[in-house]
């Protein structure tokens, strides 16, 4: 290996011609920090839905009604973000660095490739769609 730094990014594989959808589950009360520091980092376009789902999380348990229950699945944010000219690891330090809190249950974040992409209102393609 050379001392030179790569023009890849290592941790994704991406360089600035490809595309990539970046996708994360975050808790709900950390969103806010997160699309800050998406912006910050020059990725301010973001889906957000609102999911369930299980992890290292541990159960909670709970009560109604006089009636116990255990919720195994926890409330998360699930973020989108479709990226072409920022480096995908610019994208996924940012929300790792503003969805941390140290906790389990923090979350996940995923690098996916973008096949193709096509802008509906403009019919521009590839990474000019983005």
């Amino acid at each position: 290996m050379s001392d030179t730094q790569p023009t890849d990014d290592e941790s994704t594989g991406s360089t600035d011609a490809e595309i990539k959808m970046v996708v994360a589950y975050i808790r709900p009360d950390k969103l806010s920090d997160v699309k800050q520091g998406l912006a910050e980092a020059g990725a301010p376009s973001l889906t957000v839905t609102n999911v369930s789902g299980r992890g290292s999380q541990p159960a909670k348990k709970g009560q109604w009604r006089g009636e116990e229950y255990t919720v195994d699945l926890h409330q998360k944010v699930k973020i989108e973000c479709v990226v072409a000219d920022i480096p995908a690891g610019d994208v996924v330090d940012a929300i790792a660095e503003s969805a941390r809190t140290g906790e389990k249950g923090d979350g996940k974040v995923f690098v996916l490739p973008v096949e193709s992409a096509r802008q509906i209102r403009t019919d521009k393609s590839g990474p000019d769609a983005v």
